[in-house]
């Protein structure tokens, strides 16, 4: 049962992003705060396009020393990675917001936020990489007389990644019967230096058909993309429906799915 509730906002100018994480109660000497079950993003990796916001979600349990409630604790969990200094929640991806969930008089669950904006955090394709966890803990005197404050650091990893795109254009339209039908399309993916998306170039992607009235995709072939994203093979047309391409995630880089292009077969 939630017993009480406290809120702190942090304004930001940074970005960026996570995974699930489970790891062992971090100790800070100086507060004796602890924090534990750290939980990004829902468990999945943050994907990152090239202008969007992102506002990850992030939980961890927090228990502190007698004698103090949460009022007392200012905790901003961030992110960063070995070419991001330590230097508090103002380092690499930061805190939104966050609120404690008091449950006991020495502990709380934390719900809140991360900001990302990749127009300012992610300097280059190399942010695509597993990042680390971490939380500034903050323990006051007073409103305004800081008594201790520690990074507490190897509460886990999660992994960034570029956005990808897939588009596909599939002519003549319309195609006779049994017609040779040529399928075109472009990958990409988010270059956060660029500020654009490029060409996914040497991808391996699935060309997929759906026929009309039915709801599911069949993977007709594989195709591999040149040195610039582009694709294009040819497939035989016997009955009207939807044709796109799509591919997986990397390690570096989420998947994508066209949008279907219908056919019709005359």
């Amino acid at each position: 049962m939630r017993t009480g509730r406290s809120t702190l906002m942090a304004a930001l100018t940074g970005a960026l992003a996570l995974g699930t994480l489970t790891a062992t109660p971090a100790r800070a000497a100086d507060t004796g705060v602890t924090v534990s079950n750290v939980v990004v993003n829902k468990g999945k990796p943050i994907v990152v396009g090239v202008s969007e916001e992102k506002f990850p979600s992030v939980s961890f349990r927090m228990t502190w020393p007698a004698g103090y409630t949460s009022r007392d604790i200012t905790a901003f969990p961030h992110l960063y990675h070995e070419t991001t200094a330590v230097k508090g929640a103002e380092s690499g991806i930061r805190t939104a917001q966050v609120t404690y969930y008091d449950d006991t008089p020495g502990s709380a669950n934390v719900e809140g936020e991360l900001y990302i904006d990749p127009r300012w955090t992610l300097d280059s394709t190399k942010d695509a990489t597993t990042w680390k966890i971490a939380v500034n803990v903050r323990l006051w005197a007073t409103e305004t007389k800081l008594k201790a404050e520690e990074t507490l650091t190897g509460l886990g990893t999660v992994q960034v990644k570029r956005a990808a795109r897939a588009t596909v254009n599939a002519s003549p339209e319309p195609v006779a019967k049994n017609g040779t039908l040529t399928v075109t399309g472009k990958l990409t993916r988010a270059d956060w230096g660029r500020e654009a998306y490029v060409g996914y170039g040497d991808k391996l992607a699935k060309l997929q058909f759906r026929k009309a009235g039915t709801s599911t995709y069949t993977t007709v072939k594989t195709a591999r993309a040149n040195s610039t994203g582009s694709l294009k093979t040819t497939v035989k047309a016997t009955t009207d429906g939807y044709w796109r391409w799509t591919f997986g995630e990397t390690s570096t880089t989420g998947g994508a799915t066209a949008a279907g292009d219908y056919v019709d077969v005359k």
